[in-house]
């Protein structure tokens, strides 16, 4: 380059193959040379290149023209430029899906990049001699990785590749040489999905949800334990690319405790933040579940950008735990309130008693609606199938909020039981009648306001079910 040059507009470009994207790079030029930011991200996000987060810096030094490289689909994201030289870029999509077999080229000068995503089969030809090929990768090279490479032979006939010099002119390694043909070639699969906390509440109606599901894995705390270092040190992510933390310390009372206190700590935020460093690691997707209880109750409704203002030990630490979720880029919090799933909880609890002619005192001044886990289950999927903004989406039935004594009543309703039998009483004097009291150590207080605003999550497409609709149906009335 001689003189001095007009460089290109940054720029990003699709291709036929999805999340293969072609970056034009602003080259400045004089009489001494020319000058280029191969890579800044910041520039670079703003025009829509994916955040992949680079790790390691590779460079293929080519001295001579027909140098031919490829075809391997490795198991990371890849950003492909040269710093001197001309090649001609060939990529095949062999991941699993519709696009399996779609093949893109595209000359690379120094004013051009390639964003090749994982499972995509790369390979290059030198136009020029000396080239030397840069890319940065997000995951470090190992020899182990290359048990997961996924390779195309040169030659294939199915995606014929118009090489610029042909393949018997050029030089090639003996390793390419043997690669397989498409027809034979096993495609990339999706990254898989990993359910945390399988034996809870959530765990379990995921687990139902996903059951015809071969990439989802389900685990227990025996298998993962997030509050034990050494447990989620020894466990492999790597195949994830989307945590569920379907896992929590959900004993409010108890975590009022010194011992509670230190166990709810352990899972609700040292464990959370583990998950969140595997997720970052991985550049996975982490789903994870909130609380109304990161509010004090004092607003009629909700909305997910609330300041945060917990009142106990649970709350504090499910605050904690979502701020350590929003500093990953890629996330959904979703919050919830009052949650109900398979076993033993509040509505279980009231039918029991209605059915055995017990007549129940049930607090009457914390107003909110339930959050069924089939529906939080549904939701999960629906924000991971259509990837929406990340952040924050609240979550919990619709329709007119109701005390717990109101739940009560519809319960022993829904029953064929008299809603009358239900005594509705203020908190402050149920547990009076308990000789206790909220906050003194053995009670958590509680919010007494928990309606979340669901404006968000409706907008986002998913169709929130009513209250009484889900009590109905979990009562199976």
């Amino acid at each position: 380059m001689s003189g001095t040059s007009e460089a290109k507009q940054l720029a990003v470009h699709e291709t036929p193959i999805p999340g293969l994207l072609v970056i034009d790079l602003p080259v400045h030029g004089d009489n001494r040379g020319w000058f280029k930011e191969n890579w800044q991200r910041e520039k670079m996000l703003a025009v829509g290149l994916p955040d992949f987060g680079p790790v390691q810096n590779n460079i293929s030094f080519n001295q001579a023209e027909g140098v031919t490289r490829g075809i391997h689909a490795e198991p990371w994201d890849k950003y492909i430029s040269v710093a001197t030289g001309r090649v001609f870029g060939a990529w095949v999509d062999l991941r699993e899906g519709d696009s399996f077999g779609a093949v893109y080229w595209h000359e690379i000068t120094p004013d051009v990049a390639i964003f090749v995503p994982r499972g995509v089969g790369n390979a290059f030809q030198t136009l020029e001699a000396p080239s030397a090929y840069a890319y940065l990768v997000n995951d470090h090279w190992s020899a182990a990785a290359q048990a997961q490479y996924t390779f195309l032979n040169l030659a294939d006939e199915t995606v014929a590749i118009p090489w610029p010099i042909p393949l018997d002119q050029a030089e090639l390694s003996g390793k390419d040489l043997a690669h397989p043909r498409l027809a034979d070639v096993t495609p990339v699969p999706p990254r898989r999905t990993l359910v945390v906390g399988a034996n809870g509440q959530l765990g379990r109606a995921l687990a139902a949800r996903w059951e015809g599901r071969a990439d989802v894995d389900l685990v227990g705390r025996d298998r993962l334990d997030i509050a034990d270092a050494e447990s989620v040190a020894a466990f492999d992510f790597a195949p994830y690319g989307t945590i569920v933390n379907a896992a929590a310390y959900t004993a409010v009372d108890t975590a009022e405790t010194a011992d509670g206190r230190a166990a709810a700590w352990a899972t609700n935020v040292d464990g959370v933040a583990r998950l969140v460093e595997a997720a970052r690691a991985q550049r996975a997707t982490l789903v994870h579940v909130s609380s109304d209880y990161v509010f004090d109750g004092t607003a009629a409704v909700h909305t997910e950008d609330e300041p945060l203002s917990p009142l106990g030990v649970y709350g504090q630490t499910k605050a904690a735990g979502d701020r350590l979720v929003q500093t990953l880029p890629d996330h959904y919090i979703l919050r919830t309130s009052w949650v109900v799933g398979e076993g033993k909880n509040f509505i279980r609890t009231m039918a029991s008693l209605a059915e055995r002619g017990i007549d129940p005192s049930v607090v009457d001044d914390q107003i909110g609606r339930l959050t069924f886990t089939d529906d939080l289950a549904a939701a999960i999927e629906h924000l991971l199938e259509l990837r929406p903004e990340v952040g924050v989406y609240n979550l919990s039935a619709a329709g007119e909020p109701l005390s717990w004594a109101g739940i009560a009543k519809h319960v022993f309703a829904l029953t064929g039981h008299d809603p009358e039998r239900v005594t509705p009483i203020a908190t402050v004097d149920y547990y009076a009648g308990q000789g206790r009291a909220e906050a003194d150590g053995t009670i958590a207080p509680r919010p007494r306001g928990s309606v979340l605003d669901l404006a968000k999550i409706e907008a986002a497409g998913f169709a929130v079910r009513e209250m009484g609709e889900g009590l109905a149906g979990y009562l199976g009335v």
